[in-house]
This record gives C-alpha cells, structure tokens and sequence, in this order.
C-alpha cells in the first residue's frame, strides 16, 4: 500500500513520554486506517465503561486512507 508507513506515535499525556510503534498489515488492511483503526486501539486497550475523564482513557487521532483527495 503506497502511504502506509507501518507505524503510529503513542503519547503518554501523564508521564510525558512519547514511543514510536509498529502494528501488521494486515491491521491496517483490515480495518482501513482513520476510523477503523481508532476503533480498534479503543477496543483492544480500554476497560468496559472507563470513566471518560480519567487517565486510564485514550484519545486517538487517526486519519483515513483517503485523507487529502480532493472529490
């Protein structure tokens, strides 16, 4: 896939820290970057009903595969 760099930025908002991570290609086949994929960390890595202002919550910024086409 032409754009697609295997990789995303996580950021520690608490302890001000910052890690590049790799994820499959077939993550980002699957689910189609932007939307799918912010859904997906949110799945795997929250606990049901987190409070949605605590710090154990995600923000996730992510943009579409189709991200800058003008139509």
């Amino acid at each position: 896939m032409h754009g697609w760099k295997g990789k995303f930025l996580r950021i520690n908002l608490s302890k001000s820290k910052a890690k590049a991570e790799r994820y499959d290609g077939v993550i980002a086949r699957n689910f189609l970057g932007g939307r799918g994929f912010a859904v997906k960390i949110l799945w795997d890595e929250l606990k049901p009903r987190v409070d949605p202002l605590s710090p154990e919550n995600k923000l996730v910024f992510a943009v579409g595969p189709l991200t800058g086409f003008s139509l």
